[in-house]
């Protein structure tokens, strides 16, 4: 089952796999999570999985499993087995091969604890789970008549408990896929109105992930009694965006049972290795938790709310030990949470931090405006760290694109009135030559050409400590928010100190850049706060002669990114007139660096931006700030640490070829063990004698030497498919 699962699905149907999020759920989650609905009966209801009328049901079955473990785990009672088995087992699977799988496992397992003859499984449906309450939820009347009843069978069914590994998909990665995520009406209308209402962040389209469908779906159709049990991305304990979600948990239910197993591995570094492993293996790099829901209609008031840690540095094998040692939730250490007024459940932000100076969004803000970093949405062909390199990848694109517009514009007028679904048919998808978004897709509609130039290509930060080629266009990047206004082009010098959004997975961080910065120079959207930013100059067109200074004959005016009100704030406040508003923004970000900034208000700047609080000695931040951002943005320029180089073999210092990179690594000393002071830059070269401190700066998760090494590597197979298709 596993390598049908982790192998099998994504070689074969990786476009279905991607859409469903399937990965196989490891026995040891599977049992704690039946024996937890048992527990969870048994402790408030006074029933279990056994009595009879305690429908069961498994809405995202897969290969079966939680059914089979449910028969073999011995919490049926020999006596209700085959009136369990006959009537009161549901399972649902929508890819067919996993449905008969499921099927044969099912069967297969009450057959092997009952013996006598073989009697096929009646409760298990080849249906859309989430269909099911858009419509009837059946399949071709004429093909599928005997699965179609069993549908209306379900949905009759009082079900009381739902368990499962629901899919964990939010929608497709590229537009080239094809391959985007169902609509539901009326499932996603329930999620508006609840997850999504009680939401206070912008962006809330990761509440309509699939696995967010599937709690509202749960908690929807056991009605106002029963339990529901989820092993799921466990990203929403503490992000931002599911401050909604926990709201309505807390006002739905009567008491939640949250078991965090961590192991996201969508963070690096330290913090990487806190997380742990990853429960599903390869399967998924999220955070995990398991969920355990109970609804009661006697209940009043907000939920009783049970959080458990699993802890830091395990192993995945030791996380899946310590869950086979609990076996339920009846054995689980249980922490009572009380949410505060956010709707925080853990690392709940501090009362203080309301009362400090917010950056931005307030009238007594320090920042008059702030914008995320530039999205190009196709990073591979609009960066690069060789400009000539970038000029061939984009230039062949635009004209690549350039004939799709002419190819498309022919069908239209060929096709007349049912023309756009035709020709979205003849768009060439080939990721070779065109990386396709909403926005290329909508110009292509309306039969926009595009033109290339060279001068669009302006220094970028892509990543912290990392600079590259940035191919600068409104309608090649996919989003470019205020970035014209804060670096027009080059000519037009400026700072921004860049801080995570809301979200963040790593410890609080900040980086400083005068060049345009991508939109996850921090992974969670950063968000820029700059020194000046620049506003079109109107009256540039004016007769020659009519203004005196150079400034009003440029195309673009240079305003101040420090509001006037924060400048007499601050003074006001120092009682120091001298206080510019370039020492308030150096002195924002000397404070934001100091690591107990961070300590302090961790939990606080993983849902909010900055606030600072005015520090008892202004001009020490400040300084602080002014050489910090030295070294952050002049490392290039700076002496180097002399280093001593140990060759393998001799070579030509001016060949190419001899310092030709792959992937840099530290000196391996044995397991996981690394020797930090050495790092191991190809097969001729070692670099020996790194002092450790040049890792305590850490931006994103990673120091700066770390950034170094993993941007400045080549993958294999991406190379020989450049190779493949631009010959060199």
């Amino acid at each position: 089952m596993v390598e049908l699962y982790d192998r099998f699905f994504k070689l074969a149907f990786p476009k279905m796999a991607e859409r469903l999020g399937i990965v196989y759920t490891p026995t040891e989650v599977v049992d704690f999570i039946m024996h937890s609905a048992e527990f969870a009966l048994q402790r408030h209801f006074g029933t279990s999985l056994s009595d009879k009328n305690v429908h069961i049901l498994d809405p995202f079955t897969g290969t079966g499993t939680f059914v089979v473990r449910l028969l073999q785990s011995g919490l049926i009672r020999p006596e209700d087995l085959e009136r369990k088995y006959r009537k009161e087992l549901h399972a649902n699977e929508i890819v067919l091969l996993a449905y008969y799988i499921a099927a044969i496992n099912i069967e297969a397992a009450y057959h092997g604890g009952r013996g006598g003859q073989y009697e096929p499984f009646d409760g298990i449906v080849l249906t859309d789970t989430f269909q099911l309450t858009e419509g009837d939820g059946v399949l071709d009347r004429f093909v599928f008549p005997e699965n179609n009843e069993r549908a209306k069978r379900q949905r009759a069914a009082e079900i009381r408990v739902i368990v499962s590994n629901p899919p964990w998909s939010v929608g497709q990665g590229s537009a080239n896929d094809n391959n985007q995520n169902l609509k539901y009406p009326r499932l996603d209308a329930r999620i508006e109105e609840t997850y999504a209402a009680r939401s206070t962040a912008t962006n809330k389209n990761s509440l309509y992930d699939a696995y967010f469908r599937a709690f509202r779906w749960a908690s929807d159709r056991i009605r106002d009694e029963g339990v529901i049990c989820f092993v799921s991305n466990g990203g929403w304990i503490d992000g931002n965006t599911a401050d909604g979600f926990r709201a309505t948990l807390e006002e739905e239910f009567a008491e939640i049972y949250v078991f965090n197993l961590r192991g996201n591995q969508r963070t690096s570094g330290e913090t990487s290795r806190r997380e742990g492993g990853k429960i599903f293996g390869a399967g998924s790099r999220a955070p995990v938790a398991i969920t355990l829901l109970v609804k009661d209609r006697s209940h009043q008031g907000r939920a009783n709310l049970h959080y458990y840690d699993i802890g830091d540095y395990l192993s995945r094998e030791r996380k899946l030990a310590i869950i086979s040692e609990f076996g339920s939730s009846a054995a689980v250490p249980w922490q009572d949470v009380e949410p505060n007024e956010q709707h925080d459940w853990v690392r709940q932000r501090s009362e203080e931090f309301g009362t400090l100076v917010p950056f931005n969004d307030a009238p007594n803000a320090i920042f008059a405006l702030r914008s995320g970093g530039v999205k190009s949405g196709r990073d591979a062909w609009a960066y690069n760290m060789s400009r000539a390199s970038l000029e061939v990848n984009m230039s062949r694109m635009v004209a690549f694109y350039n004939e799709q517009v002419k190819a498309y514009s022919a069908a239209l007028h060929r096709a007349g009135a049912y023309a756009a679904d035709l020709a979205e048919g003849l768009v060439d998808h080939n990721p070779k030559m065109i990386k396709w978004n909403r926005g290329l897709k909508g110009d292509l509609s309306r039969g926009r050409k595009l033109e290339y130039a060279a001068e669009r290509i302006v220094p970028a930060m892509y990543r912290p400590f990392v600079r590259e080629w940035f191919y600068f266009d409104r309608h090649l990047n996919d989003m470019v928010y205020r970035m014209p206004s804060l670096f027009p082009d080059p000519g037009y010098p400026n700072l921004a100190i860049v801080v995570p959004g809301p979200g963040m997975r790593h410890e609080p961080s900040c980086f400083i850049v005068n060049a345009l910065p991508d939109l996850h120079i921090h992974p969670t959207d950063g968000q820029c706060f700059p020194l000046y930013y620049y506003e079109q100059n109107t009256a540039r067109q004016a007769p020659p002669g009519m203004f005196d200074s150079e400034v009003s004959r440029d195309r673009n005016v240079r305003r101040d990114g420090i509001t006037d009100t924060a400048l007499a704030d601050f003074r006001h406040h120092y009682g120091d007139e001298s206080i510019s508003k370039e020492d308030i923004f150096y002195y924002c970000y000397g404070v934001i660096s100091a690591p107990e900034y961070g300590e302090r208000f961790g939990a606080d700047l993983k849902r909010e931006l900055p606030r600072i609080p005015m520090a008892p000695d202004f001009w020490a931040f400040s300084r602080a700030g002014r050489e910090l951002a030295h070294w952050h943005l002049d490392y290039e320029q700076v002496a180097p640490w002399p280093l001593e180089e140990e060759r393998a073999e001799q070579g030509d210092r001016d060949d190419f070829a001899y310092y030709r990179v792959e992937k840099m690594e530290f000196l391996s000393l044995g397991g996981r063990e690394k020797d930090r002071s050495t790092i191991i830059f190809n097969r001729r070269i070692r670099l020996k004698g790194i002092p450790l401190d040049a890792y305590n700066y850490v931006v994103n998760g990673k120091s700066a030497i770390e950034w170094i090494m993993e941007r400045y590597s080549v993958s294999p197979i991406i190379e020989n498919r450049l190779l493949r298709t631009f010959g060199g």
